[in-house]
């Protein structure tokens, strides 16, 4: 039997574009998924969204209370029965042949951690033009320097990792985990072709630098146990890589 892919899709008021994310999932190539959506608490309609895709591979938990992405995530992780964990957000779009093509991948690698590049979309969904390049291979000690990983095009292999989980941290949470994944697995294979879209969306987190200095601190500080001095130091090389080492990992296709 094929192997069984999770996919953990956390969502909070996200009634305008959770369809368009779920129709990307149930478009996949491959077929033997399961689909974990974790609904934060919304307030809105998101609920009745997603109800209203009949698919016995959609399972639907929802919490009492909004307690933020890495209690979500972490939720979905529990109930998954997958032998991959693949993560999607309720905003974020997959191409049909993403997981097929990255199973094939993992397969031919041997890779317990796998990632790819992904166009940048706005909210709108249509295409800004830029692709955020996968590294071809990622270390333990790359990836501590920047996040590289694009969550929405991650997955591991819970066969040899276990089931890992994302820090309770209300930002970062993913980086988190991905560093998690990675220092275990040794190493992450990267795929050049973009297999995901990102939805770039006005006051992210991506978009307020302060904000995000503040919280790649809390990974090094609260997730990684680092100590106050190490957690300063580290910070100044994210900035370095950040901004003049990663940002050459964007590319503009306008020309292409």
């Amino acid at each position: 039997m094929s192997a069984l892919v999770s996919i953990i899709m956390p969502t909070y008021n996200s009634a305008s574009f959770i369809g368009e994310t779920i129709r990307s999932v149930l478009h996949q190539t491959y077929s033997h998924w399961e689909l974990l959506v974790v609904d934060d608490a919304s307030s809105d309609d998101t609920i009745q969204v997603i109800n209203s895709y009949s698919d016995e591979r959609i399972k639907v938990f929802s919490l009492r209370e909004n307690g933020g992405a890495a209690i979500a995530r972490n939720k979905g992780i529990t109930e998954a029965a997958g032998d991959y964990i693949a993560f999607l957000d309720a905003d974020d779009l997959w191409e049909p042949h993403k997981l097929t093509t990255q199973l094939a991948v993992m397969k031919a690698k041997n890779a317990l951690v796998c990632f790819s590049s992904y166009e940048l979309m706005d909210e709108n969904s249509q295409p800004l033009g830029k692709v955020v390049k996968a590294l071809a291979v990622l270390t333990y000690a790359k990836l501590l320097r920047s996040n590289y990983v694009g969550n929405l095009t991650g997955m591991y292999d819970t066969r040899s990792l276990g089931k890992v989980y994302a820090p309770l941290l209300r930002k970062r949470q993913d980086w988190g985990l991905w560093l998690q994944c990675v220092k275990k697995a040794g190493v992450a294979y990267g795929i050049e072709e973009p297999l995901a879209k990102y939805r770039v969306r006005a006051g992210s987190i991506s978009s307020n630098k302060i904000e995000m200095l503040k919280y790649n601190y809390a990974v090094y500080r609260k997730a990684l146990n680092f100590g106050f001095l190490k957690s300063q130091a580290m910070l100044l090389r994210f900035l370095w890589e950040q901004f003049f080492v990663k940002s050459k990992q964007i590319i503009s296709t306008k020309d292409q």
